[in-house]
């Protein structure tokens, strides 16, 4: 039986590891709509982004003006919250350290070069400076991913991908809820230019550019957007598909552990209720509401999570 620091040190590895991601494919996502859009929306823009993150209070306080510069310094190299990537990718290696003997070589090079990506380092720079950086980012993330898959499928494997699980539902869903709940600049109509920019950034954010338009042949809806994110299985950062994942993944823990609970309960209940849901169903009832209801739900599980394996 692994140690129970031992787990929550892989689970909230794979957890950070996932949020740094995420952050740094919103970021470069926003930067390309503020400064491509054919109409920057400027200060929604990088609100939004602050809204995706969690950040709004902590940046309300930093005082910085709500422009690409204050916010992309303020969500990558600000060491003063713990909503940066800086943050994320120290608090990713630092859990890391103290479970390397669990992890490949691979694996800790990719979090190590993740890191020092950001080694004195306290400005970013400009639009280009800003992309370049997070692209190193998500160079490493990829390849901390591809070194997971090539461990061996035992207990440090799985309790790091149920981080990135769980991680993965609570990013998108964030991201949904807050493009669909925010209004549009003022001026700018439902389904106009900015609109359609918005819902293009969204897809780009979870890679699922291509996807869609595999799935989906009427052009870019909304409502499609919103049924790929929920309920297409085939995405591995739809909610279903990270629900799923979630279950499987606690299942072969139960089997190697011996470990059943209140997580797997919940898992299982929320990835059959996904199963079932249809998105004009949500959209129809509020999305927003669903979403909301989503995120707490989540938060639960992952309460579970650390009661059942006993997280220090």
């Amino acid at each position: 039986m692994m140690l129970s620091r031992t787990a929550s040190s892989l689970y909230w590895l794979g957890r950070y590891i996932e949020r740094a991601d995420f952050f740094a494919r919103l970021i470069e996502a926003t930067v390309r709509f503020d400064v491509m859009s054919s109409r920057p929306a400027g200060e929604v823009a990088w609100s939004s982004a602050l809204a995706v993150t969690d950040t709004e209070a902590d940046y309300a306080a930093h005082g910085g003006a709500m422009t690409q510069t204050d916010v992309v310094r303020f969500l990558t190299v600000d060491t003063s919250h713990p909503g940066s990537l800086i943050r994320c990718l120290d608090r990713a290696r630092n859990n890391a350290k103290a479970v390397r003997t669990a992890l490949s070589r691979e694996a800790w090079t990719a979090i190590n070069r993740s890191w020092l990506v950001f080694e004195n380092r306290d400005q970013v720079g400009d639009t280009q400076a800003t992309l370049r950086l997070v692209e190193s980012v998500k160079n490493e993330t990829r390849g901390f991913e591809g070194a997971v898959h090539q461990m061996l499928r035992n207990q440090s494997h799985w309790f790091i991908r149920l981080g990135q699980a769980v991680e993965r539902a609570d990013n998108t869903a964030r991201l949904l809820d807050v493009k669909y709940h925010i209004l549009l600049p003022e001026g700018e109509v439902v389904g106009g230019v900015v609109d359609r920019d918005q819902w293009t950034t969204i897809l780009q954010v979870v890679s699922a550019v291509t996807a869609y338009r595999w799935l989906y042949s009427d052009g870019l809806r909304p409502a499609n957007v919103i049924d790929l994110l929920i309920a297409s299985r085939e995405l591995p950062r739809s909610l279903v598909a990270s629900a799923e994942i979630t279950v499987d993944i606690l299942g072969l823990l139960a089997e190697r552990t011996g470990s059943h609970g209140e997580a797997d309960r919940m898992a299982r209940m929320r990835a059959s209720r996904l199963v079932k849901t249809r998105s004009g169903e949500v959209i129809a009832s509020g999305l927003h509401q669903y979403l909301q209801a989503f995120i707490r739900e989540n938060g639960q599980l992952h309460e579970a999570i650390g009661r059942q394996f006993r997280f220090g």
